[in-house]
């Protein structure tokens, strides 16, 4: 009898997870937890009263909905619908929905209805060259509280709404791979409020029950400090980011014309991240295609101005629409690509696996004619060689997994340092790059699961599974090397597991869902 071997469910939640991009999950984890806060008003868990909070979800979706996609057409932009509808759902969340027992209560109205446009309005006009600098939700909230009209109170910190709110958070960070992120924003933040509430009299229980259940910290973190158009570039700058900005969340203080609140923390934080990065959306025009292997592409685009980025570091593309192709796929059309190219070239280059079928950003890729425009809204990522060239490394490519390491080889590398790259692919027709690999005079192993033989100038290491002994015998100081790992969040699982069977105390891994 055959056993049947089920994938680990890390391996199972990824592919779930990478059939939506973060938009789409985002949406509709806060279109779940809309519901769910409905479901506790009619139980009466909550008391806004059912008929109002239907009237502030409304209210908060039409208007953001409405006015971006109006501001759209006066900047002559395509609107990002799924953006601006998260946008209305976090606003849902941020201000208490209008009671209406008293009558019409029209400035709490006038001042929702000022935040959903002020969203909106931030994204176009508090931008530079096409990205937004803050982020829109807590703009517009800050904005609205300065009028006086209204102000946030962030009302989805409610312990009865932590039963959803929870997993929902788990699910947005693990998708985005904000764990660590939002553990030392959450450390930062939960300590020093605990801190405070312990000072006045509270037993050490409650004090940290009301940290998590009764402050915003959980939905904060989840679905606003981790949105990636407002996140530095490199890891590093990420963790200190979140460290000063639960500083700030905080830290009570009052200047008089404002006092500490989370969309103030949170605008500080996206003024620093700007500052940090790569400042603004890039025009991009493209320059053409070619054929790697009979699965993967390459395609090239000339940037309007100089692209700042370390080599293994991604490049944001938002991939335009072809209405003729039909409606997009779940996936959407902003997607992630390795760069190849070293940096400083005047031509910027991504590897693409184009084998069918395809989805609506292959497609929309696929169709590109010379000349055509689009925008790469942010230049991020930790894959990244370590600075000091006396570092050995071992490169693991899982088929187009290669990517990344490109742009580090193009860079020099395997001159200024000692590198093996292991590169495991199908056949020797679907071994990318070839070409660049031979000039780049690393050493080089290649895996063939057809047990064909590799380019003379790649050493053959077998068909065999690639396990911890099997890495052992290709590369015995493997314990000596920084070990980078890139390919399907499978590849890199089973890729990771052998290399630290093998020894290896250093490993960073790169990995792609599938797009």
């Amino acid at each position: 009898m055959t056993a049947v071997i089920s994938p680990p469910i890390g391996s199972r939640l990824d592919s779930a997870l990478g059939r939506f991009t973060m938009y789409r999950l985002v949406l509709w984890v806060l279109a779940v937890l809309a519901a769910y806060s409905m479901v506790l008003d009619v139980l009466g868990w909550l008391t806004f009263g059912l008929p109002e909070m239907l009237v502030h979800l409304v209210l908060c979706l039409g208007l953001t909905y409405g006015s971006n996609r109006a501001l759209a057409a006066l900047f002559r932009v395509r609107p990002h619908s799924e953006s601006s509808l998260i946008t209305g759902l976090l606003l849902y969340f941020l201000f208490w929905p209008t009671q209406f027992s008293a009558g019409l209560q029209l400035l709490d109205l006038a001042g929702v209805a000022l935040a959903c446009v002020l969203a909106s309005a931030s994204k176009y006009a508090l931008a530079w060259r096409g990205r937004h600098i803050f982020n829109p939700a807590a703009a517009g909230a800050f904005l609205t509280g300065l009028t006086g009209l209204n102000i946030a109170t962030w009302w989805a910190a409610t312990p009865a709404m932590l039963l959803v709110l929870l997993p929902g958070v788990l699910l947005v960070l693990y998708r985005v791979r904000k764990m660590l992120m939002a553990a030392v924003f959450t450390v930062v933040a939960v300590s020093i409020v605990t801190a405070e509430l312990l000072r006045s009299g509270a037993a050490p229980a409650e004090a940290l029950w009301q940290s998590l259940a009764q402050r915003p910290v959980l939905f904060f973190v989840g679905f606003m400090l981790t949105e990636p158009l407002t996140l530095p570039p490199r890891r590093w700058q990420q963790l200190a980011l979140a460290a000063g900005v639960g500083l700030l969340f905080a830290i009570p203080y009052n200047l008089g014309f404002v006092a500490n609140s989370p969309e103030l923390a949170l605008l500080a934080g996206n003024a620093v991240a700007f500052a940090a990065g790569q400042r603004g959306g890039v025009r991009l025009r493209f320059e053409g295609s070619r054929p790697l292997t009979p699965t993967t592409t390459e395609f090239s685009f000339r940037p309007d101005r100089p692209v700042r980025f370390s080599p293994g570091q991604y490049l944001e593309l938002h991939l335009p629409f072809d209405k003729a192709d039909g409606k997009p796929d779940g996936k959407g059309l902003r997607r992630v690509f390795s760069l190849t190219n070293a940096p400083g070239s005047p031509v910027l280059r991504i590897g693409v696996g184009t084998a069918g079928p395809l989805s609506s950003a292959k497609r929309s890729l696929a169709t590109l004619q010379r000349g055509t425009e689009l925008t790469a809204t942010t230049v991020g990522g930790d894959f990244v060689l370590p600075r000091d060239p006396a570092t050995p490394v071992l490169l693991i490519a899982a088929g187009i997994g290669i990517t990344p390491f490109l742009a580090q080889l193009a860079a020099g590398s395997a001159r200024d340092r000692d590198v093996v790259l292991l590169y495991l692919a199908k056949n020797a027709a679907e071994l990318a790059y070839v070409e660049e690999l031979e000039r780049s005079g690393a050493r080089i192993l290649a895996r063939l699961a057809d047990g064909s033989a590799p380019p003379s100038f790649m050493q053959d290491a077998g068909p065999g599974r690639i396990d911890g002994k099997a890495l052992k015998a290709l590369v015995p100081d493997i314990a000596a090397r920084n070990v980078f790992i890139c390919g399907s969040p499978a590849s890199v699982r089973s890729l990771r597991a052998a290399a630290r069977g093998a020894g290896a105390r250093r490993v960073h891994v790169d990995s792609f869902s599938g797009y």
